[in-house]
């Protein structure tokens, strides 16, 4: 499985990106999605999670301000972040929750003003 994020950039606070993720190797629709993300010296965390049949999660830190979404018939994964603050800073990444696939290369994000 192959996975290639793109979209990252680098905004003002207050700003907004949209995030794309393409799988390939995996049938996309079956699989559960997540988007990770690491700021510099923390360890990897999850943050937005989207099911097969389209439920969300979002931990608090996001809530509110960004939206997983999915579109089975491109096999991409979308992240739409609006609101974005300094602490967004870091390098996102898609991928599987259960299964773990091999990690993309991720696309940086930095909000500086």
């Amino acid at each position: 499985v192959q996975l290639v994020e793109s979209g990252g950039g680098f905004v003002q606070p207050g700003g907004s990106l949209r995030l794309a993720c393409v799988a390939s190797g995996t049938i996309f629709s079956s699989d559960d999605w997540g988007w990770y993300r690491q700021a510099p010296g923390k360890q990897r965390e999850m943050f937005a999670t989207i099911m097969t049949y389209g439920r969300t999660n979002y931990a608090d830190s996001v809530k509110g301000r960004f939206t997983i979404s999915r579109d089975n018939a491109k096999n991409m994964l979308f992240l739409q972040m609006d609101s974005l603050q300094p602490e967004d800073t870091a390098v996102y990444y898609c991928n599987n929750p259960l299964k773990l696939y091999s990690w993309g290369q991720g696309t940086q994000v930095t909000v500086s003003s």
